[in-house]
C-alpha cells in the first residue's frame, strides 16, 4: 500500500511534519509512505489556469494518482487549516484524483479544533473518504519532540502504529 502524507506547514521543526516522519518511520513493511513536501512551490489557485501546465501541481496529482491513500496533518491559524494547505486541496478540487481517495486526518494540538473541523469539512466536500478510525490527535504542542522522539515514546507511538493500522484496515 502507498501512502501519501502531506504535512500542512512549511516550518522547518513543524509537529505537524515531525509526526507524518515518525509515521513513516513506524509504519510497517507493507505500507509504504511518501511525502509531497512542495506545498511552497505550488502557485496561488487561479481557476483561469490550467492545473495540467503548473509542474509543481502536475507532480501533486501524479503523486495522488500513485497513491492508495491520504495522510494530512495541519496546524490550525486564525481557528483555520494553514493557507498553503487549502491552496494546495484548492488545486484538486476540479480534478478525478482525489474522488473516493481514502483519507486520515491528524491534529498535533489538542486546542487545534477549528482547523481539524475544517479540515473534515474540506475533504468531505471534496469526495474524499475519510477513515475516522485513523484519525487522532496526538498532544505534541510544547513537547519539543522531533520525529525520532515521537518513535522513541511508546505512548504515542503505539498510538500511531494503531492509526495506520486502521486506515490499512479501513480501506482493504
Amino acid at each position: 500500500m502507498k501512502i501519501l502524507a502531506i504535512s500542512g506547514s512549511l516550518r522547518k521543526d513543524s509537529y505537524n511534519t515531525a509526526l507524518l516522519k515518525a509515521m513513516k518511520a513506524l509504519a510497517p513493511e507493507h505500507i509504504e509512505i511518501t511525502f509531497f513536501d512542495e506545498l511552497g512551490r505550488i502557485p496561488l489557485f487561479n481557476p483561469d489556469i490550467d492545473p495540467n501546465t503548473v509542474v509543481s501541481v502536475i507532480a501533486l496529482k501524479n503523486s495522488l494518482a500513485e497513491a492508495d491513500g491520504l495522510f494530512l496533518s495541519s496546524p490550525e491559524y486564525a481557528h483555520g487549516i494553514s493557507g498553503v494547505l487549502k491552496n494546495t486541496l484548492d488545486w484538486l478540487v476540479s480534478g478525478e484524483e482525489f474522488v473516493d481517495m481514502p483519507v486520515a486526518i491528524f491534529n498535533t494540538s489538542p486546542r487545534a479544533s477549528h482547523a481539524l473541523d475544517s479540515l473534515h469539512e474540506i475533504i468531505r466536500t471534496m469526495s474524499g473518504n475519510i477513515i475516522d478510525s485513523a484519525c487522532i490527535t496526538v498532544p505534541l504542542l510544547g513537547s519539543n519532540l522531533t520525529a525520532e522522539g515521537i518513535v522513541e515514546d511508546h505512548v504515542i507511538s503505539e498510538s500511531i502504529k494503531t492509526a495506520i493500522n486502521d486506515f490499512y484496515v479501513g480501506i482493504s
